[in-house]
């Protein structure tokens, strides 16, 4: 029998193998859409952050998609008092190689009614009790916020709904502002600035993992070949060699 006999095994893992090297190479272009939006939402931050400190105010009106996505990473300054009592933390997040809290707590500017929701720093886990909350000083009184804008918290994986309470994995500022009952502003700050009020502020910039991103693409495209190669050894290679090896000892 002839081993270049195209049978239907043959097309069978030539499909196989053609779905799967499509696959893989896509994750892998998916991979480096990923690192390439990263890189360009880090290069738009760099220069917002650059334009001229915001005021409060700026904070005070509704605003639409547009002109939300518009302020984001932008600096802003806030005057206010903290709502200490409705402080939030959420849980997993990492900081410096270390697991513990993003601390967000609402913060009434002053002369107005309005609140605008800031995270103000990372703090750690107690992991003999989960519970037990870091200490976190809030000043009484008038305080200044430095920041940037940001349309809410980073999210993690999680299932189901948010849960509700003073630990949580996410927060959705929409749900929270109903939850609450607080007229928060449609956009929460992000406190930047050294260390304070027991809390750390080295956040992670956007394109800070980009490289995982790259990692993860040659993985892909790696695989892709692999599919490829071993089709074509075991499929067309190998059956040509056998076939010259055995004319060789038949001649």
């Amino acid at each position: 029998m002839n081993p270049l006999h195209r049978g239907p095994r043959f097309w069978l893992l030539l499909v196989l193998s053609l779905a799967g090297a499509a696959g893989t190479a896509a994750l892998g272009f998916w991979q480096l859409d990923r690192a390439a939006q990263k890189i360009a939402r880090q290069a738009a931050a760099t220069g917002r952050a650059r334009m001229p400190v915001l005021a409060a105010a700026t904070l005070v009106p509704p605003h639409d998609a547009e002109s939300r996505a518009a302020l984001e990473h932008r600096a802003i300054e806030l005057r206010g008092t903290w709502l200490a009592d409705r402080t939030l933390f959420l849980d997993n997040r990492q900081m410096a190689g270390r697991q513990g809290y993003y601390v967000l707590t609402p913060l009434q500017l002053a002369g107005t009614d309005s609140v605008v929701l800031v995270q103000r720093g990372w703090a750690p886990r107690d992991f003999e009790q989960r519970t037990r909350l870091p200490a976190v000083d809030s000043p009484a009184g008038t305080v200044t916020v430095q920041g940037v804008l940001a349309a809410g918290p980073g999210r993690l994986f999680s299932l189901g709904e948010d849960a509700r309470g003073t630990i949580r994995q996410n927060l959705d500022l929409n749900v929270f502002r109903v939850e609450s009952g607080l007229p928060l502003a449609d956009l929460m700050v992000v406190q930047t600035g050294p260390a304070s009020d027991h809390l750390l502020r080295e956040w992670p910039e956007p394109a800070s993992d980009v490289t995982r991103h790259y990692g993860y693409a040659a993985q892909w495209f790696a695989l892709c070949a692999l599919i490829a190669i071993l089709f074509l050894w075991f499929q067309i290679v190998r059956p040509v060699l056998q076939q010259r090896a055995r004319a060789g000892r038949d001649g």
